[in-house]
C-alpha cells in the first residue's frame, strides 16, 4: 500500500502477505477501486509437465507459480468486496489507433487464441462469459462525450501491434487466461466488456483513456487494466527474478518505488517518467504491456490513494483510489 511518512511500504510477495492485503481492502460497492493487474501469459495455462521442464521462468509465471496463486485469490476478493454489475477490461493485447473499440458480443464472448506455436492444449482452453450491449454502449458514449472516436465491434477485425497481427472477434488471452483462474471456466453472471488501449503507447494518452471510464466505478462497474511490468520475449531470462539482468531488476524496483510515493502529484510524475528509466527498454523492447499501468492509474484518478496488492516480480497488482 502507499507509504506513510516514517514507514516502509508493504510489498506483498508471499501468499500470506497478499491475502492480508486483499482482506484489508474495504467493502465499497458504491465506489469500486480501479486496478492494474499482472495478467500473465499462456504459461499460466501450460500443462504441468511442460511447465516443470521450463525451470525458473515458471516460478512466478507457470500454473503453480506465484501469479497463478495470486489470481485465484484476487478474483473472488473482487466479487466479494465490490459485487460488480459488470467488468470493463483493458488488455495489452488489443491496441487501436485513432478510435476506441469496445466489444459487444452479446450472449457469449468468443475467445481469440492470439498466440502461436504452443501445445494443442493451449488451443482448447475454455472460458465461458457474456457481454452486455448496454454496458458496451455506455463505454462508447463516455469516450464520445470526451471527444474520442469510439464504436462497438462484434466482427472480424485486425488486432495486435498498431492494428496488425491476429484477426478475429473475442476476448484475447490477456483476458481469458487470467480470468479463468480468477473467476473459473464458466462465469456468466457478470458481463465482461473489453476496450482497446491506445496504440501510440503514449503514457499520457493511455492515462487519459483510464480517466474517461472512471465514472463507471460509481455505477457498480469493475475497471481492470492488464499487462506485465517486465515483458521482453527477446530475453526469456528477464521473466525470472533469479536470472534477469541488473537493469531489468532495477527497473522493476523503480516501478514499486514510484507507485508507493504518497503524494499523488509526485507519484504521477514518477510513473510517467518510468519510460525514461535506463532499464525500461531492457524490460520492454515495446511498451504494449507496460502502458496498461497508466490506464489503471488514470481510472483511479489523479488524487487517488494506491495500494500494492501483490509485488510479484514483473507482474504486480495495484489498486487505485481505495
Amino acid at each position: 500500500m502507499s507509504s506513510s511518512k516514517g514507514t516502509t511500504p508493504v510489498l506483498p510477495k508471499s501468499q500470506a502477505e497478499w491475502r492480508k492485503a486483499l482482506d484489508d481492502l474495504p467493502f465499497t460497492p458504491e465506489k469500486i477501486p480501479a486496478f492494474f493487474f499482472g495478467h500473465g501469459s499462456p504459461m499460466l495455462a501450460f500443462p504441468e509437465g511442460d511447465a516443470e521442464r521450463m525451470g525458473d521462468v515458471m516460478k512466478n509465471n507457470g500454473p503453480k507459480g506465484a501469479l497463478a496463486n495470486f489470481l485465484k485469490d484476487f478474483g473472488p476478493t473482487l466479487l466479494l468486496k465490490y459485487r460488480p454489475k459488470g467488468i470493463v477490461v483493458f488488455s495489452a493485447h488489443w491496441e487501436t489507433l485513432g478510435e476506441r473499440l469496445v466489444t459487444d458480443y452479446g450472449d457469449e464472448n468468443p475467445l481469440l487464441m492470439d498466440y502461436y506455436g504452443f501445445q494443442p492444449a493451449l488451443y482448447q482452453l475454455k472460458f465461458k462469459s457474456r457481454g452486455d450491449s448496454a454496458l458496451s454502449q455506455r463505454v462508447v458514449q463516455l469516450y464520445k462525450d470526451a471527444g474520442y472516436l469510439a464504436r462497438t465491434t462484434s466482427k472480424l477485425e485486425p488486432r495486435g501491434q498498431d492494428g496488425r497481427g491476429f484477426e478475429g472477434p473475442g476476448l484475447d488471452h490477456g483476458v481469458f487466461v487470467p480470468f479463468r483462474l480468477m473467476f473459473g471456466e464458466e462465469f456468466t453472471d457478470i458481463p465482461i466488456v473489453e476496450v482497446s488501449i491506445d496504440g501510440s503507447l503514449d503514457p499520457q494518452k493511455n492515462w487519459a483513456l483510464g480517466e474517461v471510464v472512471a465514472p463507471l466505478r460509481r455505477e457498480g462497474i469493475l475497471v481492470l487494466a492488464g499487462g506485465l511490468l517486465v515483458h521482453n520475449l527477446r530475453d526469456m531470462s528477464s521473466f525470472s527474478e533469479a536470472h534477469a539482468n541488473s537493469l531489468v531488476k532495477e527497473f522493476n524496483q523503480a516501478i514499486l518505488d514510484a507507485i508507493t510515493i504518497e503524494d499523488p502529484s509526485a507519484r504521477k510524475k514518477a510513473l510517467l517518467e518510468l519510460t525514461k528509466h535506463r532499464g525500461f527498454r531492457a524490460a520492454h523492447p515495446r511498451a504494449d504491456h507496460f502502458v496498461p499501468l497508466y490506464v489503471g492509474a488514470g481510472a483511479g484518478g489523479n488524487d487517488a490513494n494506491v495500494r500494492v496488492l501483490s509485488a510479484i516480480y514483473g507482474a504486480p497488482t495495484f489498486a487505485f483510489d481505495v
